[in-house]
């Protein structure tokens, strides 16, 4: 829990009573894009889950469209079961990846 390796930005999964925070780092492709969305699932589909799930993106240097597709699938499931997934700090790439694929109004982004 809020541990990652040292060989590099990867995922880890942070839980309080609030919140669920996702945080992703690097490279988020074809090749990782599974691993968020089998940690978005868990995080939305746990009992007794905190209602808000946040996708720390401030350690995030590249996503392409598999990347996305699985924050879209997570959001899709998680407004099934009433709960809400926001992004915190994405980077300018990202901004830009939802901008073009009309993406940007889907969820609410956070700055700390």
């Amino acid at each position: 829990m809020g541990d990652h390796d040292d060989g590099g930005p990867g995922m880890w999964v942070d839980s309080d009573d609030q919140q669920v925070v996702v945080h992703v780092g690097g490279e988020l492709d074809i090749d990782r894009a599974p691993m968020l969305h089998t940690a978005l699932h868990t995080a939305i589909t746990q009992p007794d889950a905190a209602h808000n799930i946040v996708v720390e993106l401030s350690e995030l240097s590249f996503c392409d469209s598999s990347g996305l597709n699985a924050l879209i699938q997570a959001r899709h499931t998680a407004a099934k079961r009433g709960k809400q997934i926001s992004l915190r700090n994405p980077q300018p790439q990202f901004l830009r990846l939802l901008e073009v694929t009309g993406s940007d109004t889907l969820f609410p982004i956070t700055y700390t």
